[in-house]
């Protein structure tokens, strides 16, 4: 069968009933080799508490306009409610940690901040093909049914990546490794193979609360408990409407996400700069200028970011954050950018317009008076 080696075949099954662990170490070896940075294995059913906790922050209203998360609730609290005939869940993690502090492009008041992890390729797209191989590859040489997850169902990543010992989840609630600070992205493979489950990692956050005293809107209140209607991420990302007047300020030059609560975390002193070529930063990318970005329209939009993260947000909103940003940027010579978004065809980008016009003029826009 395709993929296979001498020594995989020779491996005998275990026997009935025991614990295949050489089949699990075979699926993890192999992980690594097609470019997977961590890899463990869980249980695929899901214990109360998951459940618990997402019951807990949709019912505090924390997520936002984001109501597939309601929408998806039994699904999303047990992968067995998602798929019954699963036994295993295979984690797996692919570093996409940064060459620098992505904190320090903030004091470049003319140039936007995009998050890490939307700097070049779109990780859905990168790493589903990778997952799709390993699937292929276990089905061939092992056996079993599977089915592969890149953030593209109702599917409880960071407790499942936790549970499967790649990490656990901070109290910026992302996932944390003692190998990659916060720097991971998670895929899965579900399998109906029943493989024995890695040890969880332990919580190593212990006293340190530099995620919460890091976050620019404080977000994370409560540590382990996210305000996802107050993260940076979800008001430039998905969030549709206007953003909220006490939240423009905090964004200062962030365009697209927000990295503080991740950069902070002392544990990304053992990470290393991610060696995936898609997941550099693109020239493009690193330090945006506002102005240039400021004056896009649909299809130049779709031009610069096509096969980026930022695609997926559209024009109007990337141009309602822009717009934010200039307004924060306090240099009266971006008005000059700023005044031809007052007649844009976007409501949502004129709004931004007219209260970019009036903190760097003292003045309402013009499209505003009357």
């Amino acid at each position: 069968m395709a993929g296979q080696t001498p020594e995989r075949r020779a491996e005998r099954p275990a026997a009935p009933g025991a614990p295949d662990f050489a089949t699990k170490e075979a699926i993890r070896a192999r992980a690594f080799e097609m470019g997977f940075d961590a890899a463990g294995f869980a249980k695929a059913g899901a214990p109360p508490a998951d459940g618990a906790n997402l019951a807990a922050f949709l019912g505090g209203g924390r997520h936002g306009d984001m109501t597939w998360l309601a929408e998806t609730f039994a699904r999303r609290a047990d992968p067995q409610a998602l798929w019954p005939e699963a036994r295993t869940v295979i984690a797996l993690g692919v570093n996409y940690g940064p060459a620098e502090d992505p904190r320090a492009l903030q004091g470049r008041a003319d140039r936007g901040a995009v998050s890490v992890y939307a700097r070049n390729r779109d990780y859905h797209d990168v790493v589903k093909k990778r997952v799709k191989r390993l699937a292929r590859w276990i089905v061939e040489t092992r056996g079993g049914e599977v089915k592969v997850f890149v953030d593209t169902a109702p599917v409880m990543e960071k407790p499942l990546a936790a549970r499967a010992g790649i990490g656990w989840q901070g109290k910026h609630t992302n996932l944390v490794s003692r190998t990659f600070g916060s720097w991971l992205f998670l895929a899965e493979v579900f399998t109906t193979l029943a493989l024995p489950p890695d040890a969880p990692e332990t919580d190593l956050c212990g006293s340190c609360n530099r995620c919460a005293e890091a976050c620019p809107t404080d977000a994370l209140a409560e540590p382990y408990r996210m305000n996802a209607a107050r993260c940076l991420s979800y008001v430039t990302i998905e969030h549709k409407g206007a953003i909220a007047a006490d939240l423009r300020p905090a964004l200062g030059n962030r365009i697209y996400g927000c990295d503080d609560c991740l950069a902070a975390c002392p544990w990304n002193k053992f990470s290393r700069p991610t060696a995936e070529a898609a997941f550099q930063a693109r020239p493009d990318l690193d330090a945006p200028r506002l102005a240039e970005l400021a004056g896009l329209d649909d299809a130049a939009f779709r031009r610069a970011f096509a096969g980026t993260p930022i695609k997926r947000t559209g024009r109007d909103r990337l141009l309602r954050n822009v717009l934010i940003a200039i307004g924060n940027s306090g240099d009266a010579a971006l008005l000059s950018v700023v005044r031809p978004r007052l007649e844009d065809e976007s409501p949502l980008v004129r709004e931004a317009a007219q209260w970019a016009f009036g903190r760097l003029s003292g003045a309402p826009g013009p499209a505003s008076q009357g």
